[in-house]
């Protein structure tokens, strides 16, 4: 649910402009003659003055003609000029999700270029895949503006009551993990709605469709082009061991978690082993797999 940030505020008051300006005056008067003072009527010349008329028979008795109700002027109504521009970031967001799908370019046209192209960009991949380093990196070097968007920072907003998944899956970590979700989503909605790119990473689960990309297809929109990072269990685990905090799992969890990721092959989403790859090659290779993605968008 969004709320409005309030009116705009009126145009600044110029000099030189009464608070009535650009009405009209309700009547005008005609300025009286020079040479007849204002208020008198003029004197008829004396009696057998010369050149003076003659007076004749009256006039028959002709019946007044009726009178027709003249209507009051109306002044113009007052138009306001455009309204100011809100300078608060506020977009109202259209229903539903603004990401359309994007459509194929025709036969004959250049492929697209990913980098000068607003996009929403799901990156998804198990802990250790470099999904945080990757997202980054290729929002900083893109030509238009892009934001990245972290599930898991946006989760750790939550500081008292945190529910930990490390300490053992439950209905709370769960149910933060939805809303963490639903936040991102919002988030990339606004950002895209104000032209501003954005790519978003999560863990998502082959296996549990409904909260994984169903789910973000719902909060983003079927525009969302998702790309899986998924490197060699090895690679995940010695950069899962250089973590610290509660961002390091069990080398059993980082295992368990990268043998449901290998449900995404054969899903006809984009993967991207990037085991012998650094972040910047892996941002190459990405903006390859999205110039494809766009001219021929993946159904999921």
């Amino acid at each position: 649910m969004q709320h409005a940030v309030g009116s705009p505020l009126p145009p600044p008051h110029q000099s030189g402009q009464g608070p009535h300006a650009g009405w009209a005056p309700a009547a005008h008067q005609a300025a009286p003659h020079q040479g007849t003072p204002r208020g008198s009527a003029p004197v008829p010349p004396p009696p057998g003055f010369q050149g003076a008329p003659v007076p004749g028979p009256p006039a028959p008795h002709q019946p007044p003609a009726p009178s027709v109700p003249v209507a009051p002027p109306v002044p113009p109504q007052h138009t306001s000029g455009p309204a100011a521009p809100d300078t608060t970031g506020h977009v109202r967001l259209p229903p539903g999700g603004p990401v359309g799908a994007p459509a194929a370019p025709p036969a004959t046209a250049a492929v697209a270029d990913p980098a000068g192209t607003t996009l929403a960009v799901l990156l998804i991949g198990p802990a250790g895949a470099g999904k945080t380093s990757v997202a980054k990196y290729w929002a900083d070097h893109r030509r238009v503006p892009t934001a990245h968007i972290s599930l898991d920072d946006v989760r750790e907003w939550v500081r008292s009551g945190f529910a930990d998944p490390q300490s053992g899956w439950n209905d709370n970590s769960e149910a933060q993990y939805r809303l963490a979700r639903r936040t991102c989503g919002f988030a990339a909605r606004n950002f895209l709605a104000n032209g501003i790119s954005c790519i978003l990473d999560d863990a998502v689960f082959p296996d549990r469709p409904v909260v994984g990309l169903g789910g973000w297809k719902r909060h983003v929109g079927p525009g969302l082009l998702p790309v899986v990072l998924l490197p060699g269990l090895d690679v995940v685990l010695e950069r899962n061991a250089e973590r610290t905090g509660n961002r390091r799992l069990s080398d059993e969890e980082v295992a368990r978690i990268h043998g449901r990721m290998a449900g995404w092959y054969g899903s006809g989403l984009p993967i991207i082993d990037n085991s012998q790859l650094d972040v910047p090659a892996t941002a190459r290779v990405l903006d390859e797999v999205l110039a494809r993605a766009i001219a021929s968008p993946p159904s999921w």
